[in-house]
């Protein structure tokens, strides 16, 4: 059956509050949300009645039994030595609720559901009741007396949004010393201790209730202050710790970089088909801070952005930064099949959704990020105010489609295969100036292409053949702008992009032309790039 796990925490004396906070939100919290078949969410409260345990979570599961299985208890085997450290100074108490019943209002959504702002300072109202023991049928007389009366007459309550019972210990865990536990959900203005709620606790059913069944209860009142995604994202705390605070997992897929200028989140989130997509969270750690987010080119890393962040997080310190590596710089789960615009599209939203993102303030894409960045803008105008789009164009050619299929060939071929295919490309790429007067630029980014995925490459590149946005983009409703280096192509994607430029929406974009820049003037020239779209951003 459905349940929840339900977990009250109180830190110890000497723990730093955001260490306790950091390890949760970035590393305990996600990694359960990472498991959507076991929990459906995972929310943060804190006490507001005085008492304690002073913290909250709870997790809604979707069959009690997953918690008996290794993909689940092995969590809490193999847990980090940084968990275990900072676990070790709280007192915890885990328990385990099969759900009995369930009602709620027409106004009721799910709190993951929710954006942070709507779902911040929601009170929840906690009722455990333990049973006199040798009491027949106890559990099945509150539970009705809950379900006919007191919850129907708890949703006259103004603000009720939720209430539903709970058994413990779940039968999972056995035992005879059974609780019934309550869980109401309001609005953060309410109406409780008002005449309705009053009304609710004095009735005759009630008072038979408790004289024949009920041994003893407690209550507790919390406030919502926190909602899990797949994807850690808490800056915050991070921001606050010393250099001692900076945390990896062995395998290196998560790691953290703490301090206030340096905050820094490595991490991953799953795509719908369960690749990996890797990202970086940086920049200014308030939490409501606008976000910026970076469409890489095929064959390169987040990593072509360092020049150009850098710059970014001096000029603009109030933005939050998100850098990924899209589909197609590492291999993708089998069976592989070719990726498309749409499907990088949808990677992009699962990333911003899994941090739980309301909304970009702006997206910038280069070559086939450039691309995705329109095709995000049309797909999801509703997480993007506004996006860049870099050296693209907006529809293929069959000769494009066969070079693509030459330089898989290349990438697949004897003798070197990818680390012949990079030299090539960045001298493709590239302004002529970059490779003789910015050698070091070359061989860096050479070395980025050459430790390309050659599956990643082989299935990636394919979302670049016979795509056409032309018509698409005169219904798009973002704003935009294009940007391109003016030695891409010897200049061929220049009057390319001057070509649609005034087909996007119903005002068209404005094209900045980046001087002696090739196809990646973010990369080549990371000051002339930032003087080119630093009004617009």
């Amino acid at each position: 059956m459905a349940g929840m796990l339900y977990v009250t925490m109180e830190p110890r004396e000497g723990l730093n509050p955001d260490q306790f906070h950091e390890w949760y939100n970035n590393e305990h919290g996600p990694t359960r949300q990472r498991l959507p078949h076991i929990f459906t969410n995972g929310l943060r409260y804190r006490a507001t009645d005085g008492q304690k345990p002073t913290f909250l979570a709870n997790y809604d599961v979707t069959d009690m039994s997953h918690l008996e299985t290794p993909i689940y208890t092995d969590l809490r085997a193999n847990r980090t030595p940084r968990e275990a450290a900072t676990i070790g100074q709280v007192d915890v108490d885990r328990k385990f609720f099969d759900l009995l019943a369930t009602q709620q209002s027409p106004s009721f959504k799910p709190i993951e559901s929710l954006t942070d702002a709507e779902a911040e300072g929601q009170v929840l109202v906690a009722v455990e009741v333990s049973l006199k023991s040798g009491v027949e049928n106890a559990q099945e007389e509150v539970t009705k007396w809950y379900v006919e009366e007191h919850l129907p007459m708890l949703s006259k309550i103004p603000g009720w949004l939720r209430s539903r019972v709970f058994r413990t210990p779940s039968i999972i865990e056995g035992g005879k010393d059974v609780k019934i536990v309550t869980l109401h959900e309001y609005f953060k203005e309410n109406g409780l201790e008002g005449p309705e709620h009053k009304a609710s606790m004095d009735t005759p059913w009630r008072t038979e209730v408790f004289d024949k069944y009920i041994a003893s209860k407690g209550r507790r009142t919390y406030e919502l202050f926190y909602v899990f995604g797949p994807g850690p994202r808490d800056l915050d705390s991070l921001s606050r710790l010393p250099e001692a605070g900076a945390f990896s997992t062995a395998d290196k897929t998560i790691s953290t970089v703490p301090g206030l200028k340096t905050a820094t989140i490595n991490a991953f989130v799953h795509a719908t088909d369960g690749m990996s997509i890797p990202y970086r969270l940086e920049g200014n750690p308030s939490p409501t801070a606008p976000v910026v987010a970076f469409c890489n080119s095929l064959l390169t890393s987040l990593h072509m952005w360092d020049d150009f962040v850098a710059i970014l997080k001096e000029a603009r310190p109030d933005l939050r930064i998100l850098r990924y590596d899209d589909r197609g710089r590492h291999s993708v789960p089998e069976p592989a099949v070719p990726a498309t615009l749409d499907m990088l599209a949808d990677d992009l939203a699962t990333l911003v959704k899994g941090l739980r993102i309301t909304k970009l303030h702006a997206l910038i894409g280069v070559s086939r990020g450039g691309a995705t960045a329109l095709k995000f803008a049309l797909k999801y105008p509703e997480l993007l105010d506004r996006f860049i789009a870099c050296d693209f164009n907006v529809a293929s050619s069959d000769a494009n489609t066969q070079a693509w299929k030459d330089r898989i060939a290349t990438a697949e071929g004897p003798d070197g295969g990818i680390k012949n295919l990079a030299p090539v490309t960045v001298e493709r790429w590239f302004h002529p100036h970059t490779m003789t007067a910015k050698p070091e630029i070359a061989k860096w980014m050479t070395q980025m292409v050459a430790e390309n995925s050659i599956q990643g490459f082989r299935y990636g590149c394919q979302a670049l053949w016979g795509y056409n946005m032309r018509e698409e983009m005169k219904g798009c409703k973002v704003k935009g702008l294009l940007v391109v280096g003016d030695g891409d192509g010897k200049g061929a994607l220049v009057k390319a992009m001057e070509g649609f430029k005034d087909n996007l929406g119903e005002k068209g974009a404005e094209l900045k032309i980046v001087p002696t820049a090739g196809h990646l003037p973010m990369s080549e020239s990371p000051r002339a790039f930032w003087e080119a779209i630093e009004a617009f951003l």
